[in-house]
């Protein structure tokens, strides 16, 4: 009898171990979202300068970390229900088929609202030509 109670309690503690590792791999940090670049010009007329289009895309329920973008942003969202939290004013809830614009290094993160579908926001910058299109900010 106490044999059987010795090989349960060491199968129910590895059985707690191995949850606890593979917890611990799901809940790994995972990235926010992704963005693709779609095209990137030189402007005509405006040395040093290029215009890119971006598609950003926002996991489900996930939130992007606080940054800033060196240029002018022009955004639409494309898919989804976001919140965009922008440093200095309230939070303000964009869905498909609206638009706004961030000033060139103006902090700010987003949140997606929904826990099942992505966010896609198509975006517009004028930066400064081959830099970085964000920085981090803690």
């Amino acid at each position: 009898m106490s044999r059987k109670v010795i090989i349960l309690s060491l199968i129910f503690a590895m059985g707690i171990a191995i949850g606890m590792i593979g917890s611990q791999r799901i809940n790994a940090q995972q990235p926010p979202g992704k963005s693709t670049v779609l095209q990137r010009t030189d402007i005509a007329g405006i040395e040093g300068k290029e215009a890119v289009i971006i598609l950003a895309e926002i996991f489900p329920g996930a939130v992007t970390p606080k940054h800033y973008h060196p240029g002018n942003e022009l955004s639409y969202v494309l898919e989804g229900f976001m919140i965009l939290e922008v440093e200095g004013r309230p939070p303000v809830t964009y869905s498909v088929g609206e638009s706004y614009i961030l000033p060139a290094k103006q902090v700010h993160y987003a949140k997606n609202v929904s826990m099942t579908a992505p966010v896609k926001v198509l975006s517009f910058a004028i930066v400064d030509k081959g830099q970085p299109l964000s920085f981090p900010v803690k």
